[in-house]
């Protein structure tokens, strides 16, 4: 958290877009050379006093009661960037912040009380941030915005394709389909941490960050810091919380509050180019890269600026005036398939990318290796020890000091795939248990490359592999066979397993940093998502049950990505007979359009491409419209203004400030969740009519 649901992900700089892509600033790099050239100094001379717990003693109740309550706090903020727009910047930073707080003030009063027995060690710091960003990553690879939601009938209803199925959703078998396939990732994978991280050397940015990160906060100075950070956040968290509150007694009917102020006039309000005062946006523009942001708002600009009215034009001649504007027969039809081929040609030249970078990296490393010793594997131990640092010599033999047996890792996988091979087909009728078998065959390999793939770029492409196997599954299970929701369903296999391969490979990372144990990361890392398995579906059952027009474009959460992979799958199965006219030669375009952008940027220099738009980004306001790119440019804006005004206070305190103002709007949705259940009304609605609409209405109240 990628995300499609792009989720760019980064320990101090990043979005998770729908499409799970991790886009990442150049602060993070330089924040990464930081951490090398602080390496010369020694970073593990500075804990050198201090004795590493057992695994055991690293995983306390105490990490797992504040893991518990921040997994339910972050999956609430996940949930609601889910089912609005699908943009998920890295909560890395948030977690491990929020941790430190909650455990030192925990401690602190112990220690006061004279009954501490164990001290806060970064080890324990990173069991707890492990275990929630576990926990709230299921809230994205669970597809409660995307797959899972596009298998209901709600948008079946929508997309007028209720002949090709669809699935009542209902608690029960949302937490059982979760925990038979999230675990899987993480026995995939067990196997090759050693060559990950220490023979091959990865770097793991988000994870190396994060390992910096939580390093700091246990020193005297990075402590002080950390304390003023926590109060900063929580400043921006209550005012965030207060102003949704504020925001809520205006909204008394559709279209009425700060939500719908048509900042740019009318005209350009009924286009969706507005300023939505949403503070959670906003601090998710101050996390997100400028491009990213730049990105998002140029996309919004060419659609809904440019294309869309065109297209409106031919209203009659490219398709009939008489369709209901849900139609993906019409205008809604170039809106959802154009911005698909946008995200495919982006996720296309991405994997095509990744895959290369990592057949070149593999065999780079194993032809080097091969003049000194065959592929190492996870139990040998690691040769050339003699050459590294103080720092790297204490991890690498701390790191191999708890093994987790391959056999475990194996066995475990093979008894999980068996047991979902039979309990998948009864919960997906239309899904195979042959279909499931394929998936699990070709899924370590797939976990392995995007695992791999990560450590090179930082970019997940959990969600380009789990849209591979709704075109393969859905096309080979056929229309007539239930394709639209056997690829579905082997979307959210798929994606489960990848994504939760990367993320352990990075805590992994962050724990060789920290010092932490792999046993420690690894139970965590199940806890963790076993917590999430639970906290996710019920926190989804909230919003599905409290507001009604969920999934409806237009609506406060809009879920745009429940539409376009229902439609993928569509497309799986029918072929392109499902487009309307003129549309597939614009989705060729656009198709082309993304690669050619790609090969663009990565071939000119650093500094210029930095400049070129991301074409996933561009994708999302496709659907959506740009109210949201506004929100997240004033974002960037301030914290550019605070750069250029004080760079090292903007640097320390702006990731303090944006987590303030996502968290406190993000757990606003409770209690708005709860009212709505209650059905308590809020009592006025603000409305916004042109002076002509304004006297028509005065005249009418009047007679």
């Amino acid at each position: 958290m990628a995300q499609d649901h792009d989720e760019v992900e980064n320990g101090f700089n990043s979005s998770r877009n729908d499409d799970g892509h991790h886009h990442h600033d150049k602060k993070d790099k330089n924040e990464g050379e930081g951490g090398k050239e602080a390496e010369e100094f020694s970073v593990e001379r500075a804990f050198d006093g201090k004795e590493v717990p057992s695994w055991r003693k690293q995983l306390t109740i105490r990490a797992f009661v504040v893991s518990f309550v921040l997994s339910v706090l972050f999956t609430f903020i996940v949930m609601k960037l889910n089912l609005t727009t699908g943009i998920i910047p890295s909560l890395n930073v948030s977690a491990g912040l929020l941790g430190f707080f909650f455990v030192k003030t925990w401690t602190k009063f112990l220690e006061n009380s004279r009954i501490l027995r164990q001290p806060f060690t970064r080890q324990e710091n990173t069991v707890i941030q492990t275990c929630v960003v576990a926990s709230s990553g299921i809230a994205f690879s669970g597809g409660f915005g995307s797959y899972l939601l596009g298998m209901s009938n709600r948008i079946a209803i929508q997309s007028e394709d209720t002949n090709l199925g669809y699935k009542n959703l209902s608690l029960t078998w949302i937490i059982g389909f979760l925990f038979v396939v999230s675990f899987l990732g993480l026995f995939s994978v067990v196997p090759l941490r050693k060559i990950m991280i220490i023979d091959f050397k990865l770097t793991y940015p988000s994870g190396t960050a994060t390992a910096y990160l939580i390093n700091s906060f246990h020193t005297t100075e990075g402590a002080k810091l950390a304390k003023k950070q926590v109060r900063t956040l929580g400043k921006f968290f209550s005012f965030s919380f207060l102003w949704g509150f504020f925001q809520w007694f205006f909204t008394a009917g559709d279209n009425c509050g700060f939500v719908s102020f048509p900042t740019f006039g009318l005209k350009a309000y009924e286009y969706r180019f507005y300023f939505d005062f949403s503070a959670v946006y906003v601090g998710v523009g101050m996390i997100c890269p400028y491009i990213i942001n730049i990105s998002v708002l140029l996309g919004g600009i060419l659609s809904w600026g440019l294309m869309w009215p065109l297209i409106e034009k031919r209203k009659g001649d490219w398709y009939s005036a008489d369709l209901s504007p849900t139609s993906l027969q019409g205008l809604q039809g170039y809106k959802v398939f154009i911005s698909i081929a946008l995200i495919l040609g982006d996720g296309l030249y991405n994997f095509c990318k990744v895959l290369s970078r990592t057949l070149v990296g593999l065999f780079y490393q194993v032809r080097t290796r091969n003049a000194s010793s065959d592929l190492p594997v996870a139990e040998n131990s690691s040769p050339e020890t003699a050459k590294l640092s103080y720092d790297d010599q204490r991890r690498t033999r701390l790191f191999l000091k708890d093994q987790i047996p391959s056999w475990f890792a194996i066995s475990g996988y093979v008894a999980i795939a068996i047991v979902s091979i039979i309990v998948l087909p009864h919960i997906f009728h239309q899904l195979k248990w042959y279909h499931v078998l394929v998936i699990y065959l070709f899924a370590p390999t797939l976990a392995f490359c995007n695992a791999y793939g990560c450590g090179l770029t930082d970019w997940s492409l959990a969600s380009t592999y789990g849209k591979l196997a709704i075109f393969t599954i859905g096309a080979w299970a056929g229309s007539s066979h239930g394709g639209v929701l056997a690829g579905l369903a082997a979307c959210g296999v798929m994606m489960n397993i990848v994504s939760t391969a990367s993320d352990l490979t990075q805590d992994f990372k962050t724990g060789y940093l920290t010092l932490a144990s792999p046993r420690s990361m690894f139970v965590s890392q199940v806890i963790g998502t076993a917590i999430g398995c639970i906290v996710s579906p019920c926190v989804f059952w909230l919003f599905y049950k409290a507001f009604d027009d969920l999934g409806v474009p237009g609506s406060e959460y809009a879920a745009p990505f429940a539409m376009v992979y229902r439609s993928m799958a569509k497309l799986g199965v029918e072929g392109f007979s499902a487009l309307p006219k003129n549309c597939l030669l614009l989705c060729y375009v656009l198709f082309g359009a993304a690669i050619v952008i790609n090969l663009i940027r990565d071939s000119i220099r650093k500094e210029w491409a930095r400049f070129i738009p991301l074409p996933m980004a561009m994708a999302i306001p496709f659907y959506l419209g740009p109210y949201f790119a506004i929100d997240m440019c004033v974002g960037s804006l301030l914290l550019f203004i605070w750069e250029k005004i004080d760079k090292a206070k903007a640097d320390a305190f702006g990731p303090a400030v944006a987590s303030g103002l996502i968290c406190g709007d993000g757990i606003w949705t409770l209690p708005s969740s709860i009212l709505a259940l209650a059905k308590v009304q809020p009592p006025i609605c603000m409305k916004f009519l042109s002076r002509r609409t304004n006297a028509r209405v005065d005249k009418f109240l009047r007679s």
